[in-house]
């Protein structure tokens, strides 16, 4: 494993607490539509239903909430109890885009362990009206709107094909090492129902797809659209008593404006705590089972697996050619299709990789099941500012006897 320099770690910590005896089960995700009449409650709501009815509980059984969601304005996490109709003991708004189901996760299990809430639902959503995308952008920091949008710019193409651009400067990527990640994510969405791009995608087309923001072209770039994502949080004891198939939480991390001097963003918090995530988690990359990044566009999958050790530093693109990322072939990445096969329903898109990999790990994820699959790990990243984004987290989760 390399070690990252750093400016931002300060003198030898405490060892964290371990997770042990933290469980996650129920994944649910509302099906993806491109737009959507309804508001972000419903969509929220309709998440919250269905981890009931799998998990066979009522309202009352359920103590803790944690919220994530861009179009829930101006109602926050308390806001939604009254529309659910709940009254929760332990209660969390996790505005985090990317990196939510990682810091959902991360509360929720220290609230499970320190008895705050004995189950905790962990929910992400958002509708996607006609305009409300654009509506968002135009409010999303005070920094994109004082620095970049005066010049005409706006919106995360625009600060990601600076990102990629950058990255290729730099590191020799190719065009078709980021359309392999998308050609490949999309023959594993055609294995996931719920997945709104339902047609293969090949090297060919993903080529000749036209210029959004160069070099950024059509399936570079992830669709917004409308839909929610959730799943629990509770101890291994109560999903044993509840007969729930559950993965094993072993270790998780999340650090927020990592490497704030850096001129372009090309790493971000996952390379100052990764030593600490697989030392928590008692497992090393080579291990890894299967991998979730957060995929809004493909290079932020690069640097993700590149800061979480599974290749060096300015090694993706040879990473890429050696791998088929597929759900049956090497390295299965974005076992559901991720966000630029399956869609960006808001803050969900953090939550959809989270939901996959406890499907996989619990033998729930019908043809695009990894054979064998122990150990997954899920990456989130969001909040992109004018040129960075702010969050990021990691979590490994593991089948109940790996």
């Amino acid at each position: 494993m390399r070690t990252t320099p750093s400016t931002c770690v300060s003198a030898k910590r405490e060892p964290r607490k371990a997770y042990d005896g933290v469980v996650l089960a129920a994944p649910v995700t509302v099906p993806y539509v491109r737009y959507s009449i309804r508001a972000a409650h419903w969509w929220l709501a309709r998440a919250f239903s269905e981890l009931l009815k799998k998990s066979d509980l009522k309202k009352v059984d359920v103590d803790g909430l944690t919220v994530s969601s861009f179009t829930l304005a101006p109602d926050t996490a308390i806001g939604l109890t009254q529309h659910l109709g709940v009254s929760p003991r332990w209660l969390d708004h996790v505005p985090l885009g990317g990196a939510s189901a990682v810091v959902a996760l991360r509360r929720a299990a220290r609230a499970v362990q320190a008895g705050d809430a004995e189950i905790v639902a962990c929910i992400g959503g958002d509708t996607n009206h006609v305009d409300s995308f654009r509506l968002t952008l135009a409010n999303f920091s005070q920094f994109a709107r004082d620095a970049v949008y005066p010049y005409g710019a706006g919106g995360p193409n625009a600060s990601f094909a600076f990102l990629t651009a950058h990255y290729m400067r730099v590191h020799g990527a190719r065009r078709e090492d980021f359309g392999k990640l998308c050609v490949a994510q999309r023959a594993n969405a055609l294995k996931f129902p719920p997945a709104l791009f339902k047609k293969p995608l090949t090297m060919e087309e993903y080529l000749a797809a036209r210029p959004i923001a160069e070099p950024l072209h059509l399936f570079d770039c992830v669709m917004p659209c409308a839909g929610a994502d959730a799943f629990l949080v509770l101890s291994e004891k109560r999903a044993r008593s509840l007969k729930l198939p559950y993965a094993r939480l072993l270790g998780t991390i999340e650090r927020h404006n990592a490497f704030a001097s850096d001129p372009v963003q090309m790493r971000a918090g996952w390379a100052l705590d990764r030593d600490e995530l697989y030392e928590q988690a008692g497992v090393r990359p080579k291990d890894i089972d299967l991998v979730e990044t957060y995929d809004d566009y493909p290079v932020i999958s690069l640097m993700q697996l590149e800061d979480l050790g599974f290749c060096g530093k300015g090694e993706g693109p040879a990473f890429v050619r050696k791998h088929t990322f597929t759900w049956d072939g090497s390295f299965p990445l974005n076992t559901s299709g991720g966000q630029l096969s399956v869609g960006q329903a808001g803050a969900a898109g953090g939550f959809l990789g989270m939901v996959e990999a406890i499907r996989q790990l619990t033998g729930e994820a019908g043809e695009r099941q990894v054979k064998g699959a122990k150990f997954a790990l899920v990456s989130g990243f969001g909040m992109i500012n004018y040129d960075r984004g702010l969050g990021s987290g990691a979590a490994i989760l593991a089948t109940p006897k790996a």
